[in-house]
């Protein structure tokens, strides 16, 4: 069993990465995918960059450990190219962005939806005014749209705060394996063991209730900054 402080710098720093990094790619792919002007094309990549989203960790978590593995289609390429095999799955230091990664992997596609829903609000004139001022694409993107969307990516960001301490229980408990707990045991897998696999009751209730207390905290919290810096309320 880890100690209860790097359990929660686990699940802070694994939260945290997920976070910061399934929304700076939504954003991008969002930006992106809003300048192809093949309709069709579109439509296309956003239904397979959306598909992982409903699938379950059971089977995507499969998938990555078939891909990522000692033994996987990484790996055999890797030496197949004279490279030496890299351990995402057993490295204690590459664990925690094999998850980050995965993750991102799996919901960004979902993620932009939000914003691209955005980026139909803004007005078109803006471009055009942008178009007759001499503005490029790249320009027209800077200065129009970014600042369209800025109010939504603060807005979630905001709403983002309250699943700090949410690092992804499923994912973990099928991608983690002893030799990685110093780094990626997080709050859920450890009350898991704690309370399913060791019968210690008491410690996982306490824990559980803290989390969920602290949980409590930060989606208010969440949902205060976003009334203050998005004008956002949900009552």
């Amino acid at each position: 069993m880890r100690d209860g402080g790097a359990v929660f710098r686990n699940t802070i720093l694994i939260a945290v990465g997920k976070i910061v990094s399934g929304q700076v790619a939504s954003v991008a792919f969002a930006l992106l995918l809003h300048q192809v002007s093949n309709s069709y094309f579109r439509r296309a990549v956003q239904t397979v960059t959306t598909f992982p989203h409903f699938l379950s960790w059971v089977v995507v978590g499969g998938i990555i450990l078939r891909v990522l593995s000692s033994t996987g289609l990484v790996n055999s390429a890797l030496g197949y190219l004279g490279l030496q095999p890299v351990r995402f799955l057993t490295d204690p230091r590459l664990f925690p962005l094999t998850l980050i990664g995965t993750e991102t992997w799996k919901e960004f596609g979902f993620g932009s939806v939000i914003y691209l829903a955005a980026l139909t609000a803004i007005n078109p004139e803006l471009y055009e005014a942008a178009a007759v001022d001499g503005a490029g694409r790249w320009a027209r993107l800077w200065a129009v749209t970014v600042p369209g969307i800025t109010p939504t990516i603060v807005l979630m960001s905001c709403l983002n705060l309250g699943n700090i301490l949410n690092a992804g229980f499923e994912q973990i408990l099928i991608l983690q394996n002893p030799l990685v707990y110093s780094t990626g045991d997080v709050i859920d897998t450890f009350v898991y063991r704690a309370g399913v696999l060791e019968a210690q009751y008491s410690l996982a209730t306490a824990l559980g209730l803290l989390r969920s207390t602290l949980g409590l905290v930060l989606i208010l919290t969440s949902y205060w900054l976003a009334d203050r810096l998005a004008d956002y309320r949900i009552f």
